[in-house]
């Protein structure tokens, strides 16, 4: 390997077109160098194109061959001799990233901040979105107490009106995933149950059995219950209806097909009804679902439950089941995202190896 004591820092800017790239590593050929480094970026059609090489054995050529070769394709360069290679990134690495709606300038100032006061070093900015929501990704080196920075971090976000997630570094990132979510207020805007009982003239009543779950004094299968019950005789028809007024969240669809696209597998989880999650799941395509289905008898809700796969309502243990039946199938091993599932349904002792998301 040839001694990187000295280097040639080339840096070519200007209006992005194909072949650039091509063209700067083509008049570098012949001039015996390396390539130590290479970071490109484009924004908003302007690229900036970084390579670190050694000075090869004619660095006058070089220079004036690459020179020649940004001016034929309308571009700027510039090049700096220097030193060495960029120090090694230090330990604890991490990956943040943010999402706003908008991202504003204060929100980022003070996240960065924090990240410097917790001794950390942003080392690369990379946006992963632009719409509905813009999110960045951050990947952070010398963050020697993580959860003292997670925390900091959550707390500038909060503070900012933006949501974060903070995830180790490391080669499991590139790994298949298993992401299961919650349905009712995380996947679409709405609270199914709720919906039914306006057609029923029951909506007082079920927000009041909503809001003593809420208070803890009945149990996620109790209230599920006790709400169901109070849709007896509705007519199933209504059902339709509100299937078609189910509103997806903001940015559900986009966040899917990303997944899919990364080759992960998105999984459904619900308290809810497959009258409504069996129709999430054909249109987005999505892998597993589960969920309880409302008893009809004659045409009329019976104010009844039918279980999932004859194991009883989907309480907090059935969630579980489910999460380790989709991962045992697809030997996933942990759950690697759990996102909206409310902590009155699922405890925190939750087998997930990434990061857990209660969306309220």
């Amino acid at each position: 390997m040839t001694d990187v004591g000295r280097t040639l820092l080339v840096t070519v800017t200007g209006r992005d077109r194909p072949g650039v790239t091509a063209a700067l590593f083509d008049a570098l050929t012949g001039y015996d160098v390396e390539v130590l480094d290479v970071e490109q970026v484009v924004i908003r059609g302007r690229l900036l194109l970084g390579v670190l090489v050694s000075p090869g054995s004619e660095e006058a050529g070089l220079r004036a061959a690459v020179a020649a070769a940004a001016h034929a394709a309308g571009m700027d360069v510039e090049i700096a001799s220097g030193s060495g290679d960029n120090e090694p990134r230090r330990s604890g690495r991490l990956h943040v990233t943010i999402l706003g709606r908008p991202l504003g300038t204060a929100a980022m100032a003070g996240l960065a901040a924090r990240i410097a006061g917790c001794g950390a070093n942003i080392d690369r900015i990379m946006r992963l979105s632009r719409t509905p929501v813009t999110s960045l990704e951050l990947d952070i080196s010398g963050a020697t107490d993580p959860d003292r920075l997670r925390g900091e971090l959550a707390a500038e976000a909060a503070a900012r009106g933006v949501d974060i997630a903070v995830t180790r570094a490391g080669l499991h990132r590139r790994g298949r995933r298993l992401v299961v979510m919650d349905v009712d207020s995380t996947l679409i805007q709405d609270e199914v149950i709720e919906m039914l009982a306006a057609h029923a003239g029951c909506e007082a009543e079920v927000a009041r059995v909503t809001e003593a779950a809420m208070r803890g004094e009945l149990d996620f299968e109790a209230s599920l219950r006790a709400r169901v019950a109070l849709l007896a005789g509705l007519d199933a028809g209504v059902i339709d209806a509100v299937r078609a007024a189910v509103r997806l969240t903001p940015g559900a669809r986009t966040l899917i097909r990303t997944l899919k696209r990364l080759d992960h597998e998105v999984a459904i989880v619900s308290g809810g009804f497959t009258q409504i999650t069996d129709a999430l799941v054909a249109e987005l395509g999505l892998d597993h679902s589960a969920a309880n289905t409302l008893e009809i008898v004659d045409g009329k809700l019976t104010g009844g439950l039918v279980g999932v796969d004859n194991g009883g309502p989907l309480t907090a243990t059935r969630f579980h089941e489910v999460h380790f039946q989709a991962a045992s199938i697809n030997s996933f091993g942990p759950i690697n995202a759990e996102i909206g599932v409310q902590l009155s349904q699922v405890p925190l002792a939750s087998p997930v190896s990434g990061f857990f998301i209660v969306l309220t």
